[in-house]
């Protein structure tokens, strides 16, 4: 009896060796569930899998239901993302934004806002230079969190709700607590495990979560700050999403920015 086949549009987020020629593939679908399938034979040289399969693509795929994996019989280029995929400074960058999708994606959770916000970072990026990267990856890292429900707040305090003054720039600081969720009010930092974080750091990441990717690659900000904002998302993902993020770790030693 022929197994059930299934079309997936889908993003290309992990690829893992299997065996000596084939690939288990991890696909962010449209729908925001993550898929995982077997591409057999993937790794032969003859294969017609290897240059349609690379991470970052966005392809129109055919499975078919296995019993603990699918597999993956058919897959067609929609968008390779070239622009990242050439270039080492755009593809560090954006690595992360994949790894997030990755980790916060589900079998059976449908999620649409996060293919499409995850698509739409990737895309801005491979159209950006390459230190523009790190400005929307930091966005789209901070976006994705807000989606899957780890949304940080950053203008208010988040014990008490007052107003949280953010104008002082890089000369003064804001107590910003990870495990409540945010910046927290000097009266209610007493009560908080805080840190104290550069006023523009959270300036800018509150500037990153709310604008849009056209008006960020227009408007990014400096290196040191995007890198800053980073070191928060690490922070938060290893808080709320329970998993450091191996690419970040990466994208803060590797030299290339």
């Amino acid at each position: 009896m022929a197994q059930p086949t299934y079309p997936a549009h889908a993003l290309v987020v992990r690829k893992t060796k299997l065996g000596e020629t084939d690939l288990i593939v991890t696909l962010l679908a449209d729908d925001g569930r993550l898929l995982r399938a077997v591409a057999k034979g993937a790794r032969k040289p003859t294969s017609t899998f290897s240059s349609r399969i690379e991470l970052f693509s966005v392809v129109d795929a055919l499975l078919v239901e296995g019993r603990n994996l699918d597999i993956l019989k058919e897959a067609r280029l929609v968008d390779a993302n070239l622009g990242i995929r050439e270039s080492m400074e755009r593809a560090a960058a954006a690595s992360p934004i994949l790894e997030l999708a990755g980790i916060i994606a589900q079998p059976e959770l449908v999620h649409p806002k996060l293919f499409s916000c995850t698509v739409a970072g990737l895309k801005a990026a491979c159209d950006a230079d390459p230190a523009q990267t790190l400005s929307l990856s930091a966005a789209c890292l901070l976006k994705v969190f807000s989606f899957a429900g780890f949304r940080p707040s950053f203008n208010e305090c988040v014990k008490c709700g007052s107003k949280i003054d953010l104008s002082g720039g890089r000369s003064s600081v804001v107590s910003f607590s990870v495990l409540d969720g945010g910046c927290v009010c000097d009266d209610c930092s007493r009560l908080s495990e805080v840190v104290h974080l550069p006023a523009e750091t959270i300036q800018w990441a509150n500037y990153l979560l709310m604008s849009t990717f056209a008006d960020i690659a227009q408007h990014p900000c400096e290196r040191r700050v995007a890198f800053d904002v980073m070191q928060l998302c690490q922070s938060w993902s290893r808080e709320h999403v329970g998993t450091r993020l191996k690419s970040l770790d990466f994208l803060f030693t590797c030299g290339l920015f």
